[in-house]
């Protein structure tokens, strides 16, 4: 097989890093190579797993910020034009800290943040510092990558079942020029990566059949993280989480563990005593996480060819990968329009012309 852009991981990182080329008219020139795909179910893959929504749980550094407004953006105009196909809803929010966030952190989010609302003292709930409200996005994640992934084959994007032993290997020819590196946990591991920055963040959920719940609620704590988010489009499925785990691998499940999740969000939302509401499953997550951060950086191979990584975003996948994939491309750009072949240019034409066909 041979391809000028190859992207490796379909998780959502990998999956936004293809959507953006195919946005840039690359997509009949981009190859997704991954051992797991949308629909499958692994504790090596991440994606399926997340709750998932936009909130305020990532970090007040300067990435952070823009890849988080980014996304946000991004995501509230797929809500709005194809909410139903993209399993994204809007979806009113109450977040909660225990502690006063940042102030960057809290400027940032009101510049951008639909409704944003600073919730006042006396409807605090005893133990928590700081409140706010907002219009946010919740995701149905196994759906939404679903989605990405049939969207992306429209727009000419190859999918590859592939385990690769190092990352050299996914230039899978002489023709490949470009290596986008969104392997996630993978990268502390993988040769021609190892990067011992990453660790596994381990979450774990509780499946919950909930319909009367409609807003996402969040409380942050100094060493735990409590959400509920409802799944749109699952017929009254809620997320209850969580728990944020450095350094634990493990993808088994615990009963205790499941007993915290539910005191602690039963306690932030009482109407999940209501009758009806049923605990469906538990499942553990592991989330990419990395010692100061995502990475996303364009790197040197061999005869002229590049890596671009990006990897690391710990719980923030969902909001950032948008963002975080748009800063990696345009890393790439440059460097694409520059090493392009005849052949290339060719396949590039037609790209354009699917592109505006699908309304890119």
């Amino acid at each position: 097989m041979s391809a000028t852009i190859v992207v490796v991981g379909a998780g959502v990182i990998g999956l936004d890093v293809a959507l953006i080329l195919a946005e840039n008219g690359y997509g009949h020139l981009t190859t997704v190579v991954a051992q797991h795909m949308p629909g499958d179910t692994s504790i090596d893959y991440t994606s399926p797993w997340a709750g998932a929504n936009f909130s305020a749980i990532s970090g007040s550094d300067k990435n952070a910020l823009i890849w988080d407004k980014a996304g946000y953006q991004r995501l509230m105009r797929l809500a709005s034009t194809e909410g139903l196909e993209s399993a994204i809803r809007k979806t009113q929010s109450f977040e909660y800290w225990d502690e006063k966030p940042a102030e960057q952190k809290l400027s940032s989010l009101a510049d951008y943040l639909e409704d944003f609302t600073v919730l006042p003292s006396e409807k605090l709930m005893p133990g928590v510092a700081y409140g706010v409200s907002f219009t946010t996005v919740t995701i149905n994640a196994p759906r939404h990558i679903q989605y990405l992934k049939n969207k992306l084959e429209l727009l000419g994007v190859q999918f590859f079942r592939r385990k690769l032993d190092h990352l050299d290997h996914a230039f899978l020819s002489d023709r490949t020029k470009v290596v986008f590196n969104c392997v996630g946990n993978a990268a502390r591991h993988l040769p021609g990566v190892q990067d011992s920055n990453c660790f596994p963040v381990r979450g774990q959920i509780l499946l919950t059949r909930a319909p009367q719940i409609e807003t996402n609620v969040m409380r942050h704590g100094k060493d735990y993280e409590t959400y509920i988010i409802p799944r749109p489009y699952s017929n009254g499925n809620v997320i209850l989480g969580g728990f944020m785990q450095k350094n634990n691998g493990t993808g088994d499940t615990f009963a205790h563990e499941a007993e915290s999740i539910w005191q602690r969000t039963s306690t932030l939302e009482p109407s999940l005593h209501a009758s009806g509401t049923e605990v469906l499953a538990t499942f553990a997550g592991l989330r990419p996480g990395r010692q100061g951060g995502a990475r996303i950086e364009l790197e040197e191979a061999q005869a002229g060819r590049i890596v671009v990584h990006n990897y690391g975003a710990g719980g923030t996948g969902y909001q950032a990968g948008l963002g975080m994939g748009m800063e990696a491309v345009g890393l790439a750009l440059p460097h694409l329009s520059k090493t392009l072949s005849g052949q290339d240019v060719v396949d590039l034409h037609a790209a354009e012309q699917s592109a505006r066909r699908a309304n890119l």
